[in-house]
């Protein structure tokens, strides 16, 4: 998705990808093929371009470090996207910088994760520090006799207290080498057996003050870290406030409503903050923006169920991977947007599940925009 906004920005795209089928090798005429664990491809891959980004936190941190030693241009730098490989790290970091954490622990012996429950109760989170996302990763401590089998496999948890909240949020926001930074509007997020489903854009009701907080809080972190490119944060909202949960130093999920949605996409975006250009405004074009995951479901034949949604919505925005389909794994999203949340989400909802093969009426009942149906004069599309 980042190969369209540098092809409409002139700029030449490569990509190092794991296998020669890989989604990305489909769009992009300059591949590589490789393992980017070893450093002598990931140097070599390096050599070639100018500038060196990703679309995953799991490269490892020497092999970055030692390439920015050596002069490529790494974006975002090693000391910045540590923060988002290692979850401890970011606790740390976070209340380094006084901005509202979760109680949470490391884990490193039973005894530790005793002290925890007796602070916090039971149940509680643990996780693993690195490589997590999606679900995976992740266990919900009912009963301390669950943490000593996951210490056999890993030295080091983090235990986080289980929040009582009454919604999930994520805002994004680009910040290039010069400093320049653009904050999206604040999302609201809602996760499928922990994988994310939707992002209602701007987030439905939320004050403006807490808004403001949160627009304040990615701009401490963004600054304080050095961040270059887009960059995810994804909260817990309380009633008391919110709670920061986990960042991602690249283009997200959260962000795909603004393909469609916005005056500046977060892929083009990225871009522009990684080869420090000026940054394009992160403006909401309508009232309303609402992106909708297809997740893999029973059938694999994505082709027929996307060729019904364009003819029966042809304002309906969809995204395919080119991914093999598994139950629960993402393959694409579908964005809507509009003047009116319950339509536009309504649409969204159908488009995705349509396409996944979990809704089967081809026809469904759509609310009609609000203030349309009531103007008898208007005609409703």
């Amino acid at each position: 998705m980042l190969a369209p906004a540098a092809e409409a920005l002139g700029v030449r795209f490569s990509v190092l990808a794991e296998t020669a089928d890989a989604p990305a090798t489909q769009v992009i005429s300059e591949v590589t093929v490789g393992d980017y664990t070893d450093f002598a491809t990931l140097k070599a891959f390096a050599e070639t371009v100018d500038v060196v980004t990703f679309d995953h936190e799991h490269v490892p941190p020497e092999h970055l470090q030692a390439l920015a030693e050596a002069g490529h241009a790494i974006r975002p730098g090693p000391q910045a996207l540590i923060f988002a490989q290692d979850k401890i790290l970011m606790r740390a970091k976070m209340d380094d910088l006084g901005l509202p954490n979760p109680a949470w622990a490391t884990i490193t012996s039973v005894a530790d994760a005793e002290a925890f429950a007796e602070r916090v109760g039971l149940p509680f989170i643990l996780k693993t520090p690195r490589g997590g996302y999606d679900g995976k990763g992740v266990r919900v401590i009912e009963d301390l006799a669950e943490v000593s089998d996951w210490l056999e496999e890993m030295p080091q948890l983090l235990a986080e207290e289980k929040v009582d909240f009454t919604r999930e949020l994520a805002v994004m926001v680009g910040r290039s080498p010069m400093g320049q930074t653009a904050v999206w509007p604040v999302v609201e997020t809602w996760q499928q057996n922990g994988v994310c489903k939707e992002a209602i854009a701007p987030a439905p009701g939320l004050p403006a003050d807490k808004a403001t907080a949160i627009t304040e809080a990615i701009l401490k972190v963004a600054g304080a870290l050095d961040v270059t490119g887009v960059m995810a944060m994804e909260m817990f909202e309380t009633p008391e406030g919110f709670l920061i949960n986990e960042f991602a130093m690249r283009p997200h999920n959260t962000g795909h409503w603004t393909q469609d949605g916005a005056v500046t996409s977060q892929f083009e975006q990225h871009l522009r903050a990684v080869l420090d250009l000026p940054l394009g405004s992160p403006a909401a074009r309508e009232e309303v923006s609402v992106m909708v995951n297809v997740l893999g479901a029973d059938h694999e034949d994505l082709y027929q169920p996307y060729f019904h949604v364009m003819a029966h919505d042809p304002a309906i925005k969809v995204h395919l991977y080119g991914k093999s389909v598994r139950p629960g794994r993402k393959v694409g999203h579908v964005n809507a947007y509009g003047y009116d949340r319950d339509s536009v989400l309504a649409r969204a909802r159908h488009a995705a599940d349509f396409i996944a093969g979990v809704d089967v009426d081809p026809y469904p009942d759509i609310p009609a925009p609000t203030h349309l149906a009531a103007d008898d004069e208007k005609e409703t599309l």
